[in-house]
């Protein structure tokens, strides 16, 4: 496609610009991370105020679970194909796909593993042109004419990213495709929550030193890209500077038809992206690795000079807002003031209807177990509905109709002036703290009710729990009303500070733009700020600098009307917002002990049969020669049960089936094919495996080799050019879920051996003989 000259080009672009702008970055993060290390002890020492949560936080949540497991259809690129796949997403939420459910069960690798951050799920084709159009402007696609890919069926799920392979899926039913659209949108929403709020150290220094760099190179505002983990945002941050210079360069060298240009444009920008992951990897380890490394003699020589530090900081920012403060007031009151209470009702309303919707499906469920408890109020079913409401925060079916609640955020006519890319930062982010709540309000009802179980027994059942909830539902008003107001002034100043920096900085300092190859570099001097610096002594240097200290200014010159507007609207009592002067305090003193103890294992402690079932299966596991690994695999428990609709068809776990292309269905008739067992599409497919009733090993083996009924069938196919009979021996048997165990596997082999022999035999009588052996 290109010549070699060409290739080596486009090797030094995509070597060069990600070496200058990884390294640009670590130079950025050493100097925030110390800023940040000062912050943090800063913190500690000091303390900090506001409202302490009345709920409890499970710290471990998806500990020894998984998410989902299913199966569904997958696209492969490689042969055009639409094959089944088996689907399993751990508590990393990373997706896994394997040929069947066997292979995950006996612990193999999966096929491959899609790590969702930055994707989107599109569920129609017109969305996915729409941003493949986008991707590559001078190559446009048209609705219904994609040859690479033609949907087997009408419900079509893709994960779509901007530099990433595309995965493309379908399903049977409507109903499933919501389903399986839930479970993929829990998964991206949670792999684009990647940075640790633990960390205070690592993920501030890192964040700042992102937004730094954006700003040096002219981009303001919100980032879409900002999700996973912190080498992912990095590659994606060199994507950014990278992309336009690899489109510019490769685009008019594309040629063949428009599918084909789309399609290997995509495989190129893939081929590219995942070489800047890894140098992203290696290289940012390398930095942090570095920093931490020099992190016990910084903090020591923080906390010995904090209190001249801390002097020096504010002398210095008392001579900053001399010079910016007045500026950055008039820009305030003439472009910031008038849109304050618009960009907050547009927030407040769809996250409020967001976190009522949360505190309405928390109450239904348990509304539900306690109308299940009036006529069996056996431990036993409470162990068993409580087993299913643990884990309602992360079930992503029942909590979508929260989620959906908060995609309707808008800001029409503001994204322009104030440089917002898109909504949906904002909304994952309310999403996120919705689960937070969610789960927080669980955990919480459970370990109230466990204690009232302890002291009172199970006498009055829905008794103690109408009493649990109304006590979870008050704590949960007010932790939902604190959460929601932090999460309106985060969202207002993630608005407004991008925009005044990008107003003030022209007149505070200059831009100078040194070019390089295929790259812009911006250094800034400043006019009115270097002879700041001048006030810092040397040994503090590392902990103030003035660009953090100019963009302080800033921040505090609007917070006071971000405060005061989100305040006035808790004293109106709009969207169910409680005051300030509002502090729940010593409802339950002692609730915040119980956060210590370990998860509740409300099957094991409140179920039956629990030791014996559990003891048999590790009994069938060792006879079956499975691993620890495969084992735990098989016992872990799940959030999601298997997607499966009543009235559907079965999908088949146990093989991966092939479906014919959608070119090959229409002309495909009853009788031909040369596969007839294979699925001409998603709606024809087999039944599940036979189930084989079995309890000792000895029953076991002899069932299995009494499911195995060989028969040997003679097929004849005569060819006309040579004139010579071949024959196929066929060895059938049916499915079954029982795995054969040494000595089964050696009475199997024994008899293929004998078969082999057979052939060997007819063959040395000048018969060509094919020997053909079912699956085992």
């Amino acid at each position: 496609m290109f010549t070699r000259s060409f290739s080596v080009v486009l090797g030094l672009i995509c070597t060069f610009v990600p070496k200058y702008v990884i390294g640009e970055f670590g130079r950025l993060y050493e100097q925030q991370y110390a800023v940040a290390l000062f912050n943090k002890v800063r913190f500690d020492i000091e303390g900090g105020g506001g409202p302490q949560p009345q709920l409890l936080r499970r710290k471990a949540p998806l500990e020894n679970r998984s998410i989902f497991s299913g199966a569904l259809f997958q696209f492969l690129e490689e042969n055009k194909k639409w094959r089944n796949r088996f689907l399993f997403v751990p508590d990393s939420y990373n997706i896994n796909y394997y040929d069947n459910k066997a292979s995950h069960e006996r612990g193999l690798h999966p096929k491959g593993t899609i790590n969702c951050a930055g994707y989107k799920v599109l569920t129609s084709m017109d969305q996915y042109l729409e941003l493949l159009n986008n991707s590559l402007p001078d190559v446009k696609a048209k609705v219904g004419n994609t040859p690479f890919l033609k949907c087997a069926t009408e419900f079509l799920l893709i994960l779509w990213h901007p530099y990433a392979r595309h995965y493309y899926f379908c399903v049977v039913t409507e109903k499933e495709q919501k389903k399986w659209h839930a479970v993929f949108q829990d998964c991206v929403r949670h792999t684009n929550d990647g940075l640790l709020e633990e960390s205070k150290v690592q993920t501030p220094a890192f964040t700042d030193s992102v937004r730094l760099f954006r700003q040096a190179h002219g981009q303001y505002g919100t980032w879409e890209m900002m999700c996973g983990a912190p080498p992912q945002i990095l590659a994606n941050l060199v994507m950014e500077t990278l992309l336009p210079e690899v489109r510019d360069l490769i685009t008019p060298g594309l040629k063949g038809k428009m599918h084909e240009r789309q399609r290997n444009w995509m495989l190129i920008c893939d081929a590219v992206y995942g070489l800047v992951v890894r140098q992203a990897q290696a290289q940012y380890e390398a930095v942090v690795q570095s920093c931490e490394a020099g992190r016990p003699l910084l903090e020591a020589s923080i906390r010995t000079d904090m209190d001249q530090i801390i002097t020096s900081k504010e002398h210095v920012s008392n001579k900053i807002k001399a010079v910016a403060l007045p500026k950055a007031e008039k820009l305030l009151k003439v472009s910031i003031q008038p849109y304050i209470s618009s960009i907050l009702e547009a927030l407040m309303e769809p996250t409020s209807r967001g976190f009522s919707e949360v505190r309405d499906v928390f109450f239904r469920e348990l509304v539900d177990m306690s109308k299940n408890t009036v006529n069996d109020s056996t431990k036993e079913k409470l162990g068993e509905h409580m087993e299913k409401i643990s884990m309602l925060a992360f079930h992503p079916v029942k909590m979508q109709s929260c989620y959906e609640k908060v995609e309707d955020l808008s800001l029409d006519g503001l994204q322009q002036r104030f440089d917002v890319s898109s909504p949906s930062v904002f909304v994952q982010r309310a999403q996120i703290l919705m689960r937070e709540q969610m789960d927080d309000a669980v955990y919480t009802f459970e370990q109230i009710l466990h204690q009232s179980l302890e002291d009172q027994g199970p006498e009055g059942l829905c008794k103690n729990i109408q009493r649990c909830q109304d006590r979870v539902i008050k704590k949960f008003d007010y932790d939902s009303s604190t959460v929601r107001k932090r999460f309106f002034r985060e969202a207002l100043l993630q608005i407004f500070i991008p925009y005044m920096l990008k107003q003030l900085t022209p007149s505070v300092a200059s831009v100078r733009r040194v070019k390089c190859i295929h790259c812009v570099k911006l250094t800034l001097h400043f006019h009115e700020l270097p002879r700041f610096q001048e006030l810092i002594f040397e040994d503090f240097s590392r902990f103030i600098l003035v660009e953090n200290i100019f963009e302080e200014v800033v921040l505090h010159s609007v917070m006071k009307d971000i405060m005061m507007a989100v305040k006035e609207a808790a004293v109106q009592r709009r969207h169910n917002l409680y005051r300030d002067s509002i502090v729940l305090t010593s409802s339950d003193p002692n609730l915040h002990l119980l956060g210590d103890n370990p998860a509740i294992d409300w099957a094991g402690e409140y179920g039956t049969g629990q030791e014996e079932g559990q003891g048999q299966d590790e009994v069938e596991g060792e006879e079956a020669g499975d691993s620890g690994e495969a084992h735990r695999r098989r016992r872990m428990k799940q959030v999601v049960s298997m997607i499966q609709l009543d009235g559907s068809p079965i999908l088949v776990n146990e093989s991966c089936l092939e479906v014919p292309s959608v070119d090959g269905i229409p002309e495909e008739r009853e009788g031909e094919g040369e596969d007839q067992d294979a699925p001409s599409s998603p709606d024809i497919v087999h039944q599940g495996p036979v189930k084989v009733n079995a309890t000792t090993p000895k029953e076991k083996k002899k069932m299995f080799v009494r499911s195995c009924q060989l028969s040997l069938s003679l097929i004849v196919i005569k060819k006309k050019k040579h004139g010579l009979a071949m024959a196929a021996l066929e060895l059938e048997r049916p499915q079954t879920d029982l795995e054969p165990d040494l000595g089964t596997h050696s009475i199997v082999l024994f008899f293929l051996l004998y078969i082999h022999w057979v052939v060997n035999e007819e063959h040395n009588r000048k018969t060509q003989l094919c020997p053909y052996y079912g699956v085992l």
